[in-house]
């Protein structure tokens, strides 16, 4: 589960808030689109986007978590790991886990969009980290145009 996916499933579209988060979305990433999981993920898209903006601390996150355990695994490669959760909660657990992942791998870098007309997140990739914008092309180039328009009127 690509916890941007998750994050980004609430956008505003022509300054309406759109849920995409349903049946349909929920098979694409491998769930079954049970009410449950429908519900669990919607509550796990909401408390990982606070926690993202750092409205909430991560603790939050917790109750996510209930149920899963980590199973250790022999193979001919070695020890591996693996998550058991139940199965209506599985999608949900799987962003929470990515977005730790993130934050371990790439701390800071998953973050919401500059612009306060825009309800989507961005992990930046650049060497840099200073993208600000969902995309250059439509939220980067509104903002920088709406500066022009400001030091010039």
């Amino acid at each position: 589960m690509d916890v941007l996916d998750l994050l980004n499933s609430r956008p505003l579209i022509n300054g309406e808030e759109r849920d995409a988060l349903d049946r349909p979305w929920a098979r694409e990433h491998g769930g079954d689109g049970s009410a449950a999981e429908l519900e669990l993920l919607r509550r796990a898209r909401d408390l990982l986007r606070d926690v993202v903006r750092g409205g909430s601390s991560p603790v939050v996150l917790r109750p996510l978590l209930d149920g899963v355990r980590q199973v250790p695994g022999v193979s001919a490669e070695g020890l591996h790991w693996s998550v058991e959760a139940p199965p209506h909660a599985r999608l949900a657990v799987e962003a929470v886990l990515d977005w730790a992942a993130l934050e371990k791998d790439l701390p800071g870098r998953l973050r919401a969009c500059a612009n306060d007309e825009c309800q989507l997140f961005l992990l930046d990739r650049s060497r840099a980290n200073r993208a600000r914008w969902c995309s250059m092309a439509a939220c980067g180039n509104r903002e920088k145009a709406r500066r022009h328009y400001q030091r010039n009127h």
